[in-house]
């Protein structure tokens, strides 16, 4: 497999209102003799059945004669915006018997991170002229991203993918929602994780909402809450969090006038704490132990917000838990000479915060002494 690697002027953009010339690349698969590329038009039309072509100059992949699932790539510049801001352009698929000509996807890479899937795309039609798109992306400074467009062959589907007058503007998009800053979420092992992606704009039930992952496997965002005329949220529950991990996770929205795309929020897995070491016998009676709980040294995270020792005879089937707030405790109201099983409880923030409980510690309380009459 080869790859091929162009740069060129190639494209009129739009940055805040005022036309500038940027370079962009892109990038072609499979070999150099039968790549699918991008590549640069102006003035007068290719071929004979061009009747939507306009003046100017735009970027187009001729489809004819290509297997299925060929990609030709274009890559803008990467962009460090500090406020509210929409990218637009416009696409047009053509061909001569009116089938599509394959797909044209958009994909936004943030921080040099992974492609990961599609937040646009478009297939399986043919189009009436130039259609412009809106991408409300709400990545800002520190943090920057790169808009990647992609075009995929069909086989026996000739036709022309072309995209033109890509455009950053400072001002919020007109049809594509953007959304608020999406939070971070904290939880426990096994607990529940949920995410609230909230956006400004009109929400129709036509569009498709749904939470992405860094890897780009996506999950449906199931409730749709409507706030008022201008805002709208949605909640998605994500079930895998059966270990500890730290995964980033974005809010997606498709609609009529092109998508919306917010921050990456990370979603942190805890571990609930256990302690290393069992508790530290520091006195024993007939009718009390002293400990020392040992919680300095644990598996798993912190902080700890709650001590708790849970104590049982070795041959009975009950226990007990009593809260642990100093750093020694006595255990009182025993029974003489009977073998006791101590181990300590830790707890975190959040639901499901409480850890298994640690190495226990088996100690037999003395004999009792003789009764004064």
């Amino acid at each position: 497999m080869a790859i091929l690697f162009c740069e060129y002027i190639c494209l009129k953009l739009f940055f805040r209102g005022f036309s500038s010339l940027f370079f962009l690349s892109w990038v072609s698969f499979p070999s150099l003799s039968s790549s699918l590329l991008f590549s640069f038009f102006s003035s007068l039309p290719p071929f004979p059945f061009a009747f939507w072509w306009s003046p100017g100059s735009f970027m187009m992949v001729n489809s004819s004669g290509r297997a299925s699932g060929q990609k030709a790539h274009l890559l803008l510049p990467t962009l460090k915006e500090n406020d509210t801001h929409c990218v637009d352009f416009h696409y047009y698929l053509s061909s001569r018997d009116r089938s599509s000509p394959g797909s044209l996807n958009v994909y936004v890479k943030v921080n040099g991170g992974p492609q990961g899937n599609p937040i646009w795309n478009v297939s399986g039609i043919v189009t009436e002229g130039w259609v412009k798109a809106e991408l409300a992306i709400s990545t800002f400074w520190p943090h920057f991203y790169q808009v990647i467009f992609e075009s995929v062959s069909l086989k026996g589907h000739p036709g022309y993918i072309a995209v033109d007058e890509v455009r950053v503007l400072a001002h919020p998009c007109r049809k594509a929602p953007h959304f608020l800053r999406l939070q971070n979420v904290e939880v426990n092992v096994g607990q529940n994780a949920t995410f609230q992606c909230i956006a400004g704009g009109k929400w129709s039930q036509h569009d498709k909402l749904w939470l992405q992952q860094w890897n780009g496997r996506d999950t449906a965002l199931m409730v749709t809450r409507v706030v008022n005329h201008r805002r709208f949220s949605a909640t998605v529950s994500v079930a895998d969090t059966s270990q500890r991990s730290i995964s980033k996770y974005r809010c997606v929205i498709r609609s009529d006038g092109g998508s919306g795309v917010s921050n990456y929020a990370e979603l942190i897995v805890k571990e609930p704490p256990t302690p290393i070491a069992p508790p530290e016998l520091l006195a024993v009676g007939a009718t009390y132990l002293w400990i020392k709980p040992n919680a300095n040294s644990i598996i798993g995270d912190g902080p700890i917000i709650l001590k708790e020792v849970e104590y049982r005879t070795t041959t009975g089937n009950w226990a007990e838990t009593h809260i642990v707030d100093s750093p020694n405790y006595k255990l009182w109201h025993l029974d003489p000479d009977v073998e006791y099983e101590i181990r300590v409880l830790l707890t975190r923030p959040g639901e499901g915060g409480t850890g298994p409980p640690g190495p226990p510690l088996t100690t037999r309380t003395k004999c009792a002494g003789r009764e004064l009459h």
